[in-house]
């Protein structure tokens, strides 16, 4: 990783090499197909094909929602603390790939014809393990974005890249079970062919991650140096944070508008537009793909939280408009959507950054664990709320599953099931995002608060690393 001075009396800001991002989109990649394809096919996998009911679905994600509550700010604390020849992420993120790809597959083995209960523990059971290994899996990667430099821009344009690969991840998420799940005809045949692509999906991503590790090294300054806080103290000063209870807040209503969009895109091409998921798939990744190197340009004449919420507007009116649009129509609602989440996809994590840069400030420590794991405790729950409102808005719209119609996709849905699968893929949505937007305005890092914080940052890990070449020299023979 290169260094260049961005002046005398400020410290040196780091620059992230291209191999460097390459690395890191890589990790990104194998985790956005994962989890992308969990998104997508866990609520169509159970309710529709193996025909759970909603309330077992509620209960599962319930007590999901709950085990999250426990292992994000646990893992983000442990991750801080760590001490290894590797450093603080890195053995995470070795080491718990294979976990990662052997839980995830599980997921998609719920015995077929067995009673509710049975195919309820086997989602529940299954769901904690892979979520305690994603859990794991995007803290040490995510933390490493606010690490590695100091500077907005540079962390831009590692959010960028790693964005680029997470879309290709995303769209190869819909496309893989697209091509092996069951459409018609006979159950057995389709559900096996979706499990073994699931298999081969799990190892290629944990593949993807384990080589990252090897490639991306970490800063030793801030686990060899900085000295932890007392687990009382990082917490307080974790959730006493303005700037994060704002930010968190906003990121719950963004992840759940992501959650219950992906959740919703099958049922939408399926049932409302009746003309397959490519060209859904189409109208959204096009744009978003194009959209998100163009973010560079809208960072240079607006801060991060000002250009954020004007994508969040976007995104919102697009999606609220996409709830009312003949059926033919939908497709540049998504488009448009998809143009706006360019932004939310690549600005989100800049503000934590910032967020986690008043802390060391304030603190003196680098706890980036801390913040992943804090904001975790509150968004995850949001994965759950979306799955559990699809469930309950289809039952509530009378939609008439796969299972109940001998293993075959039933079209002629009644009108009500049909607005129940808009209003879960727009008008929910929607009006979140716009709710998040109004939030934002209360964030306190803009203007010239954002620049000091920026500048002691600076000094402060120059200072850092002074002391660690220190260290380094005392130890050297």
């Amino acid at each position: 990783m290169e260094t260049t001075r961005s002046g005398s009396n400020s410290g040196q800001i780091r620059k992230i090499s291209s191999k460097t991002r390459i690395h890191y989109g890589l990790a990104s990649l194998g985790m956005a197909v994962v989890s992308g394809i969990y998104a997508v096919m866990l609520t169509i996998y159970y309710q529709d094909y193996l025909g759970l009911g909603a309330k077992w679905i509620a209960l599962a994600m319930g007590i999901y929602a709950v085990w999250n509550a426990f292992n994000d700010p646990i893992f983000g604390q442990i991750t801080d603390r760590t001490r290894s020849k590797w450093g603080r992420r890195i053995p995470y993120l070795r080491f718990t790939a294979p976990f990662f790809a052997l839980t995830f597959s599980l997921v998609w083995f719920a015995p077929e014809n067995a009673p509710d209960a049975t195919q309820f523990a086997w989602m529940l059971v299954t769901m904690l393990l892979y979520d305690t290994t994603y859990t794991i899996l995007g803290l040490v990667h995510g933390t490493l974005l606010p690490e590695l430099s100091e500077s907005d821009q540079e962390r831009g344009k590692l959010s960028i890249v790693s964005s680029l690969f997470g879309l290709l991840g995303t769209l190869i998420g819909f496309l893989v079970p697209d091509f092996f799940r069951p459409k018609a005809g006979s159950m057995d045949v389709s559900l096996f062919s979706l499990q073994m692509s699931m298999i081969a999906v799990g190892v290629i991503a944990a593949a993807l991650i384990i080589l990252s590790s090897y490639k991306i090294k970490e800063r030793n300054e801030f686990s060899l140096v900085d000295e932890p806080l007392d687990w009382w103290l990082a917490i307080k000063s974790t959730l006493t944070s303005k700037s994060f209870i704002v930010f968190v807040i906003a990121n719950f209503m963004n992840t759940f508008m992501f959650s219950i969009c992906m959740g919703a895109v099958y049922y939408v091409a399926d049932y409302v537009m009746q003309a397959g998921v490519i060209p859904v798939l189409a109208a959204l990744f096009i744009p978003l793909t194009i959209g998100v190197p163009l973010v560079q340009i809208v960072l240079k004449k607006m801060e991060p939280v000002v250009a954020f919420q004007a994508y969040l507007v976007v995104c919102g009116l697009s999606l609220i408009v996409l709830t009312f649009l003949p059926a033919d129509l939908i497709p540049i609602s998504i488009a448009i959507f998809g143009f706006g989440y360019s932004g939310v996809q690549v600005i989100n994590y800049l503000l934590l950054g910032q967020v986690i840069d008043e802390d060391e400030v304030n603190t003196g420590v680098r706890r980036e664990g801390s913040y992943y794991g804090a904001n975790a405790l509150v968004t995850k729950p949001a994965q759950s709320l979306a799955v559990t409102i699809t469930a309950a808005a289809l039952a509530a719209g009378q939609f008439v599953t796969r299972d109940s119609n001998a293993g075959i996709i039933f079209l002629d849905q009644p009108e009500s099931a049909l607005f129940a699968i808009r209003a879960v893929m727009g008008l929910i949505p929607g009006v979140t995002l716009l709710v998040a937007a109004a939030i934002l305005m209360a964030f306190p890092l803009r203007g010239k608060r954002l620049a000091a914080v920026k500048a002691e940052i600076l000094r402060m890990h120059a200072e850092k690393h002074e002391k660690l070449e220190a260290m380094e020299d005392q130890l050297a023979p």
